[in-house]
């Protein structure tokens, strides 16, 4: 990652299987796709001497929320969820069993209102939640403008795509999804960073993943 005002770190916290993103400015920090048991990232907050503001979800996946619900309650702050995808909280806990990690349940205090538009996550750093339903019905991407970073979830990888046979999955709306993308034009040099998988820049998906194109 390049050296930044305020600072963005991919973590994929044990069993290592998503890439998590930590960003922070000062002290204050959140956390984006938060997997992973949240006593580690509760043990990496405090060393740090970290305060850990908000969480952000891209989509509601149990493999990118599961220590939202628990980091969210130990730190009393919002953890950010679009409200579509509310209803996987608790779905899919057999691929947490596959990992040892703590079942989520579907009836704990849920998430906040995730709203797509412009925001301000930490003082002096902006980004945009961008809609982007297909892999999930809520899914969303987060783009960082004035940094030139995005993180796309399981959208889109280095060398493919998401699935779309999970519930809430749409092919057409995630080949849409892909095309409006490609067709905002972000710099060449985006550094992009996607759920699972080796990160990337957009001009290396124009020109290494096929389906990174206009979808008419």
């Amino acid at each position: 990652m390049p050296n930044l005002k305020s600072n963005f770190e991919i973590i994929q916290m044990n069993p290592k299987n998503t890439n998590s993103v930590l960003v922070w400015t000062g002290s204050d920090c959140v956390v984006f796709d938060a997997w992973g048991n949240a006593d580690d990232w509760i043990k990496l907050i405090d060393e740090r001497g970290l305060n850990l503001c908000a969480i952000y979800s891209t989509h509601g996946h149990p493999d990118h929320i599961s220590a939202a619900p628990k980091l969210a309650k130990h730190y009393n702050c919002p953890w950010y969820l679009n409200p579509l995808d509310r209803n996987l909280v608790g779905w899919g806990n057999e691929i947490l069993d596959f990992f040892g990690i703590e079942h989520l349940c579907p009836h704990h205090d849920v998430s906040s209102d995730l709203v797509c538009g412009d925001i301000e996550i930490l003082p002096n750093t902006k980004m945009s939640v961008l809609s982007a339903p297909g892999h999930s019905q809520g899914g969303v991407m987060f783009w960082f403008p004035d940094y030139k970073i995005l993180l796309t979830g399981d959208t889109i990888f280095h060398d493919g795509f998401g699935r779309y046979d999970l519930p809430g999955g749409d092919k057409g709306a995630l080949e849409k999804s892909i095309s409006d993308l490609y067709d905002m034009n972000l710099p060449e040099d985006t550094y992009v960073v996607h759920g699972h998988g080796v990160d990337s820049l957009i001009g290396k998906l124009k020109t290494e993943n096929p389906v990174f194109k206009h979808y008419d």
